[in-house]
């Protein structure tokens, strides 16, 4: 099923001593805009206020209503001044509407040949005074690379792009519903959170006791058919050719009960006890389950690190494409600048084109490894990476995140599990923020160019405190 287009609210300023025609040009420019980039626009029609655009007082209440009627659709608005625009019309169009949503402030610039009485914008300074405003209403709002741009310009092509990504890690991240499953790993401490913190920022999480997984589990039968067809998709997912059949069956199991309990609750994201329950009490890992749903983008961590889940999430809102939890795991040789990423595994199957279904050694040191198939064994190669974690700061009742870009690389790595090679600019710096604002040793990865993305929606937005590393220069 195709997704739908992603709804934005438009706002077209206008001041009545600035040339009129530059509306309807901007409103055909940013209409043919949206439909090459599967945009669906909300906007006043022209019979409803001069030109569409938003002047006066009225004409705010109209744009307003307009956009309330259309609350559950919209996740972000767009601000577009032709000309140096009413910054009173567009700041109380944005405070009557009440959306809470993200402000993308767009000014067209002026031509040399065109700055007569008849023909200048003005929106240079236009889009000051809109800003102006909005700061003072409070209202947060995003900006364009260049101060003023067209919308033909391919700058703002890829600042739309990315403030509607932007718009998707909001609203997601509001509303997200997570799912922990068991209880965290008692050697863990790393991975507790606050699930009061996180409800205040919209994020709720659904527990349950991993007893009641594997009771249902047990429960199904050889020949149910829900189990015959996970074995069938497990199979299918990867290469399962060294797995000993009662293993599978038992992988499968885990898969069918843990579809359910999303399906019941709605879950966006699941954090589950992968040890040492599992493997003491069913006899098989639950990673490649858990990677089964990381790659049909519901993603599933492990250790219970529901903060961890909720990056994965929010990396994957921002990207449109499957996240990974990995660990900051090993140097890489000499190199200060390169690391190893690593987990025993359970990454969505579009990180590991070489996929295949075995056991975890590391586990099985102590479990026995005859109780650790489902795990998956894969190299990433190489690719953009875009790395991140939030945290809850229990001391101080607030969110925290860092984010920052890299590459994935191919080289050399001989050892086992889920694996890569990562390469971060100033990596040595990266790790000393880490460990002196006491962040998890778990990361996400995501193979896009995000950070940008995820630190506007994080901070601008969300209102946390967030660290880019090596951020571009603004």
């Amino acid at each position: 099923m195709k997704n739908p287009a992603p709804v934005l609210g438009v706002v077209f300023g206008n001041r009545d001593f600035f040339p009129d025609r530059l509306v309807p040009d901007a409103r055909e420019e940013v209409s043919r805009l949206f439909g090459e980039l599967g945009l669906e626009a909300v906007m006043l029609d022209p019979s409803v206020t001069k030109l569409g655009g938003v002047e006066t007082f009225a004409d705010a209440r109209k744009c307003a209503d307009l956009f309330k009627q259309q609350r559950e659709r919209i996740i972000g608005v767009l601000v577009v001044l032709p000309n140096f625009g009413d910054e009173k019309g567009v700041a109380d169009t944005l405070k009557f509407a009440g959306l809470g949503v993200p402000v993308l402030v767009q000014g067209y610039p002026d031509d040399l040949d065109k700055l007569d009485v008849v023909r200048r914008r003005d929106s240079w300074c236009g889009k000051i005074s809109v800003c102006n405003n909005l700061r003072q209403a409070g209202i947060p709002y995003s900006l364009t690379t260049q101060h003023v741009v067209r919308p033909s310009d391919p700058s703002f092509r890829r600042d739309l792009l990315d403030f509607v990504a932007v718009c998707r890690v909001v609203r997601g991240v509001r509303g997200a519903r997570l799912g922990a499953v068991g209880a965290r790993p008692g050697a863990f401490n790393t991975v507790r959170y606050s699930e009061k913190i996180l409800e205040r920022a919209g994020v709720s999480v659904t527990t349950l006791d991993l007893s009641e997984i594997l009771g249902a589990a047990g429960k199904l039968g050889e020949k149910d058919a829900r189990l015959v067809d996970k074995i069938d998709e497990i199979r299918a997912y990867a290469n399962t050719s060294l797995v000993p059949p009662p293993k599978l069956a038992q992988m499968a199991r885990l898969g069918v009960v843990l579809d359910d309990f999303v399906a019941a609750h709605q879950l966006d994201a699941t954090a589950i006890q992968c040890w040492t329950s599992l493997q003491a009490n069913h006899g098989c890992n639950v990673c490649t389950s858990m990677s089964m749903m990381s790659e049909n983008l519901l993603p599933s961590a492990c250790e219970v690190d529901v903060t961890g889940v909720l990056t994965m999430y929010a990396m994957q809102l921002a990207s449109g494409s499957p996240s990974a939890l990995v660990d900051w795991n090993n140097n890489y040789g000499s190199d200060p600048d390169k690391c190893v990423l690593f987990h025993c595994g359970n990454w969505a199957k579009s990180f590991l084109p070489d996929i295949q279904v075995l056991n975890a050694p590391i586990l099985g040191s102590t479990l026995g490894v005859e109780n650790t198939w489902g795990a998956l064994d894969g190299r990433t190669p190489a690719s953009p990476l875009t790395y991140g974690r939030i945290t809850t700061d229990d001391t101080a009742g607030t969110i925290r995140a860092y984010v920052g870009e890299g590459v994935l690389t191919n080289d050399e790595l001989k050892t086992f599990g889920n694996r890569a090679v990562a390469h971060v600019p100033k990596l040595q710096k990266l790790m000393r923020h880490v460990c002196r604002e006491g962040f998890e040793h778990h990361v996400v990865m995501n193979a896009s160019r995000t950070a940008g993305v995820l630190a506007e929606a994080f901070e601008r937005y969300l209102g946390w405190e967030v660290y880019h590393h090596e951020a571009p220069e603004d």
